[in-house]
Order: C-alpha cells, then structure tokens, then sequence
C-alpha cells in the first residue's frame, strides 16, 4: 500500500497540461474574428498581413497554410481532427506554435548572389579535420562532413608530407594529434560540398609540402573534383567571381609558392636578395613569442603561428606549375608593417590571415584601413594558438571590421559557435551573407565606415517571450530536478557591436513543464545589421549551478515580425526534437 501511495505522489508532482493560448493569442483570435468562435480564411489572410506582416499573405497563401494545419491535426491524433476550412481558437494557437508551419526566420536564399566574393561573410572553419582538441585529438573526414552538412564553406586542410615523405597526410603539425589522408578528405568534400547549399566551398590549405608532393596535391585535386574545380585563366583576379557564378564549384585557397612570388612581386632582384626576403618573412608582423612553459604549448603555439606560413623557403624554389595554377584566392601573412600590407592593389585581389590577437591590436589604429581592404580583398581571422581546447573568440570584431573569413573550431563548444551558427542561418542558411551596405560603401573623399564613430539608435527591437514547451518530451522527468517539474527562466539579449550588446532575463515560473512567462524587452539598436538576438533557457536551482534548457541565436535583421515560433538547439547546436518557445518579434 506504501508502494502505491507513493506512486500516486510521484505521478502527481510530475503532472502536466497541454499549453493553452496566451493572452496575446486570445487577443489577436478575437480581434480578427470579432469575437467570434471561428476565424475564416480571409480573417486569418487579413491576421497574417496586418499582425505578421507576411508578405505572402495573398493569393493561395492562406489556403495552403489551412491545407498545412490540417496535415499538422492528420498526423497529431492528441490535436484531433480538423475538416472544417474554419480555424478554432486552439487551432490557430497550433498553427502559431508550430516550427514546421511559423518559423521565425525566412528558409530560402533572398540576398542578392551575384557581387564578388569580398562582399559576403563566408562560413569558415579552422583546422576542419580535428575530431577533438587541438593537440592530441584524432584527424578524420567526419568533422568535414559534419561542418559541410551544417552549411559551412570554407574547410581548412593542413598538409604535411607523410612518414615515407611519399604521400600527403592532413594533421596539426608538431602536435600530437594522428594523421588522416589527404585523398580521403578530399573525397569525402566532394561528396558532402552541396549537401546543405549550392554555393562555393572553398579549401583553404596549409601548405607544408615539397614540390614533388604539391605535384601529387594538383594531381588528386584536379582527379579527384574534375569539373567541380575552378580556377582563373590568368595568375592575378582584379575581382573575385560571385557566389552565384561559382555555384557547385570548389575553390583552393592557398599561399602561393615562394618561388612564384618573388618571380611576380621582385623581378628585379637576384637570388640573394630573394633569400635575404624569405628568411625575413620568419619575423611577419605581429608575430608573437612563445611564452609558454612546457614542450607541448610551445610545439602547438608555433604550428600555430605557422598558419598560412611558408614551411621552408629552400623547397619552394621549383614549385609543381600546376599547383599553383589551381590557386584561385592566393593568401599570405603581413609582411613588414600591416599598414602597408592593408593597401589595396586596383589590380589584383587577395586574402591575408590575422590571428584574433593581431586583429585586436589592429582595430586599435587600423580599422578603417581592415575595412578599406575587406571591400574588394579577403580577410581571415583565426583562433590564437592557446585555445587547445577548440573554443572560439567573439566573431564580431571581424565581422564588424568586413572580415569574410571568421574561422571558427566547429567541432568546439560554446557561446561564441552559437553565435555563428545563428549568424549563418541568415540567407535561407546557405553560408554565404551578404556584408551590409555601410562597409562597402566609399565616401566623395574615399572615406568608409568607421567602426570606431559612436552611431545614433537606428532601429528598436521588441521581443516578448510567451511560453515554453516540450521540454517533457526531450529530456527524462527528473533530469531538471529529482522531485517536481523544473523552474524555468529565458535569457534574453542581443550580440552586436559593443554599444547594442544587452541581456535581460524573465521571471522564474515555479513547477512548470509550460511555462508561461509574457515578460517583454526592447533593444535599442545602432548596428541591427550586425545583431543577433540570444536566448537561452536554464532550470532555477537553488543550490547549484543552474541547469540547461536550451538556446538559440537569431540574425535580427531577418527576423519575421509577429507571433513566432522560436526551436531550441542543444549545447553542441543540435536542434531539440520538441523543445520550443512563443516569441513575439516587433520593429519600431
């Protein structure tokens, strides 16, 4: 009997109810029926206008989104069945706290493809093979696969000559991490490019290769893509082709060999000069001393440091034609004073690498000249060489000075990945954003944006976060807490420029599976296009760290307006099967 007792207390702490329509929702139902118990489809064409201001709101619009809820109620038998054109309150409430039927962000491409390269942030991976942490973690082609899958761009390979000095292995070089084949990772990106977007995957390689061997690299490049590989006619681009021109085909980024550059950059020098150069590259702007104590961080920090540095200058001076032929955005470090490597060239483009650290100390008196150059070149960004773990760094600081290129260690973790992924599901999350205009745009005196100008509120974001759910189903009874349903409150905020970066948080709702918050926030924005709005879900726990619901990351300046519905992803950016929110997004 004690047995059943407690059985029936177990079943009663851990009861819950299906989510009913929040005041908002009753308002609007009401408003657009004039109180009546049904809405009609042109009360729910003029909803869809007028409160959500959906654009296709007209024509067939609303009849396919009443054949959709239907579906939606066919395969929910808990909804019950819906025959009727005629939409009830709690099927007007399904329909706006459906994903599937109301997402809050627009799913396909709408930007304009067709301007160069440089005008479009590109996501961009760092040492794209790494299963795990930076130094003793296995290579593979599964993190590639990963990364392609989720819509990433641009895949980083770092190519070391093999044991037998016969073959090419991609790894982290001086770390201790074990090697996979070139060849294998090469297939494998030309299985998965296009499995998420259409557009242009660039390989950006580290090149720690003999000229033998970069023969061998063009060779299984070359077989390996076929057509799916473009590159230019002539040694020098003035412009980069466009994404839309460059649809389903893979591009190699690369330092071009040093043999080649000094034939191009100092014809009029002599061998020793050209020595003298190479050995002096050692000491490229910015470059840091190690000062780490132990064998290993030293070893890591200078494979780091190495990124797009030429290994040895002495193995380049016969470098394979036909390697460097196949290099469509040719990239370097900074040599001597970054002023000067910032100048643009009107007669050729290119891509020179900054870590986040030679980057930050640039924005210091540099900005408008990163800017300047990221009009019409390439500017990568990469992670400084004491993250072993695969965390990130804030992505804003390049994007906010034009970088294309922010690379990121996918397979890490964190704040900072979530804020690219959100970023990237701009643009029907085909990988490429277009920059906004202010950072291409020049001035009657040559004059471009200054990322340092104080900027007046340009745009005001309103958000009101309503409800919860689906936490019961995703997660097991007593994951958030042993003996009652959880306590949950929602962060919310915005990522942006510093003056818009913000956030708040609601009231905690005490044991509830559905909670029902309708707390609101306005976000005062200089910088919306560069916005992303956070949220994030955690269980109140009085005595320990706080547990996690969930979170999100949402590009503001896509945002649909109105009653939305908001899915939650994992700590890892995995979406949650059911877990999901009721927002309200308004632009005043």
């Amino acid at each position: 009997m004690g047995s059943y007792k407690y059985c029936l207390c177990f079943t009663r702490k851990f009861r819950w109810s299906e989510a009913q329509p929040p005041p908002d929702v009753r308002s609007a139902f009401a408003a657009f029926t004039d109180g009546g118990a049904h809405m009609t489809d042109d009360q729910l064409r003029r909803f869809l206008s007028e409160h959500q201001r959906d654009e296709d709101a007209g024509g067939g619009g609303v009849e396919r989104i009443v054949e959709q809820i239907r579906h939606l109620r066919h395969r929910n038998p808990l909804l019950g069945k819906i025959s009727r054109t005629l939409l009830s309150l709690e099927d007007f409430h399904h329909y706006l706290f459906s994903e599937e039927l109301n997402p809050p962000l627009v799913s396909q491409v709408h930007q304009d493809m067709t301007a160069p390269l440089s005008h479009y942030y590109i996501y961009t991976g760092h040492n794209s093979y790494l299963t795990g942490n930076q130094l003793s973690s296995d290579c593979s082609d599964v993190p590639i696969i990963k990364a392609l899958q989720r819509g990433v761009r641009v895949i980083e390979l770092d190519m070391w000559p093999n044991s037998t000095k016969d073959n090419i292995d991609i790894l982290h070089g001086r770390t201790l991490t074990s090697p996979v084949e070139l060849i294998k990772c090469l297939k494998s990106i030309k299985e998965h490019a296009f499995s998420a977007s259409p557009y242009p995957v660039v390989i950006t390689l580290e090149d720690h290769l003999t000229p033998d061997l970069q023969a061998k690299v063009a060779e299984m490049v070359t077989e390996t893509f076929g057509d799916m590989l473009y590159y230019p006619d002539s040694d020098n681009l003035e412009e980069f082709p466009s994404p839309e021109f460059l649809k389903k085909r893979i591009l190699l980024s690369t330092k071009p060999p040093k043999e080649y550059l000094e034939a191009n950059d100092s014809k009029d020098k002599g061998n020793a000069s050209k020595n003298n150069k190479a050995s002096n590259d050692e000491e490229a702007w910015g470059k840091e001393v190690p000062d780490l104590k132990t064998e290993i961080e030293y070893a890591y920090k200078s494979a780091d440091e190495n990124d797009d540095d030429d290994d040895d200058p002495k193995l380049r001076q016969n470098a394979a034609p036909e390697y460097k032929r196949l290099i469509t955005i040719k990239a370097g470090k900074p040599k001597g004073s970054l002023k000067d490597s910032l100048k643009v060239d009107p007669n050729k483009v290119r891509r020179i690498s900054l870590s986040e650290q030679q980057l930050a100390k640039a924005t210091e008196s540099l900005g408008v000249d990163l800017v300047r150059f990221t009009q019409k070149n390439m500017l990568r960004i990469y992670p400084k060489g004491t993250r072993f773990n695969s965390s990130n760094y804030n992505p804003l600081i390049g994007w906010m000075h034009g970088a294309q290129m922010v690379a990121f260690n996918m397979q890490g973790y964190g704040r900072s990945l979530w804020l690219m992924h959100g970023f990237y599901r701009a643009n029907g999350g085909c990988g490429y954003v277009k920059k906004p205009d202010f950072l291409m745009q020049t001035g009657p005196h040559g004059e471009v944006f200054n990322p340092e100008a104080s900027l007046p509120v340009k745009k005001t974001l309103k958000v009101k976060v309503y409800m919860g759910d689906g936490w019961r189903m995703d997660f097991d009874h007593t994951h958030f807490d042993a003996y009652s349903p959880p306590d949950f409150y929602t962060r919310v905020g915005i990522a942006g420029v510093p003056a818009d970066s913000v956030m708040n948080k609601t009231k905690a709702v005490e044991d509830n599976w559905t909670p029902i918050w309708n707390d609101e926030f306005i976000f005062p924005l200089t910088v919306p296009e560069l916005a992303l709005l956070r949220v994030e879900v955690h269980e109140y726990d009085m005595s320990e760290k706080d547990d996690f619901g969930g979170q999100t990351c949402l590009p503001v300046s896509e945002l649909r307006q109105g009653i939305r519905t908001v899915p939650l992803f994992d700590r890892k950016g995995m979406q949650l099967k059911s877990v999901k929110l009721l927002m309200r997004f308004e632009f005043v």
